[in-house]
C-alpha cells in the first residue's frame, strides 16, 4: 500500500527563499518552472518571452519573498500571480510599441528632442504648438505617455484623475494632435 504523497509547502519554501536559501529556489523551480512557463505561454503566445518571464519571475520570486503575506491568499497563488502579471505587462508593452503610428511615433521622438539631436521632419516645432492647444491635464497625460513611458493606471495615479478619465484625455489628445500636426 502506497503511502499519500507529501504535499509540497509553498509557503515554507518561500519563507526559506526570504532567507536566502538558494535550495529552496531550486525546490521551487523544479516544482513550478514547467507550469509557471505553460501559463506565460498560454498568456504572451511565444516561447521565448515565456522563457524570459519565467526567469524574470523568479528572480522577483527570490528578491520579494520576505513581502508575501499569507493573509492575502496562498503562497502559490502568489507565485501565479507574479507570472501572470509579469505575462500580461509583456504583451502590454509590446501592443504600446505596435499600436502607434507614424504621427504618434514621431511626436513622441519630437518631444524627446528627436534622435542625435536632428528634427525629425522640418517643422518639429510644430509638435509644441500643437501641444500648447491641450488642455494642462490632457497635455501632463500626453507627456507622461509618451515621454515618461508611463502606463495608464500610473498617469491615473500622478494626476489623481480615475482610469477612465485618462484614457479619454488621451484618446481625444492623440486625435488633436494628429488633426493638428496634418
Amino acid at each position: 500500500m502506497n503511502s499519500p504523497a507529501v504535499p509540497f509547502d509553498f509557503q515554507r519554501c518561500l519563507q526559506a527563499c526570504a532567507q536566502g536559501d538558494r535550495p529552496a529556489l531550486q525546490a521551487l523551480y523544479d516544482h513550478e518552472g514547467a507550469r509557471l512557463l505553460g501559463v506565460a505561454r498560454r498568456i504572451v503566445q511565444d516561447d521565448a518571452t515565456a522563457e524570459d518571464i519565467v526567469h524574470d519571475a523568479f528572480i522577483r520570486i527570490w528578491t520579494r519573498a520576505a513581502s508575501f503575506d499569507p493573509a492575502r491568499g496562498s503562497a502559490r497563488g502568489w507565485i501565479y500571480s507574479i507570472t501572470r502579471h509579469l505575462a500580461l505587462n509583456s504583451i502590454r508593452a509590446s501592443r504600446r510599441e505596435t499600436e502607434f503610428d507614424d504621427v504618434e511615433v514621431d511626436a513622441a521622438l519630437a518631444m524627446r528632442g528627436g534622435l542625435d539631436g536632428m528634427d525629425l521632419w522640418s517643422g518639429s516645432a510644430k509638435i509644441y504648438r500643437c501641444l500648447e492647444q491641450l488642455q494642462p491635464a490632457p497635455q501632463r497625460c500626453i507627456l507622461h505617455a509618451y515621454v515618461d513611458g508611463c502606463s495608464h493606471a500610473e498617469i491615473a495615479s500622478l494626476l489623481g484623475a480615475p482610469l477612465g478619465t485618462v484614457k479619454a484625455w488621451i484618446k481625444r489628445s492623440l486625435k488633436a494632435l494628429r488633426e493638428c500636426l496634418e
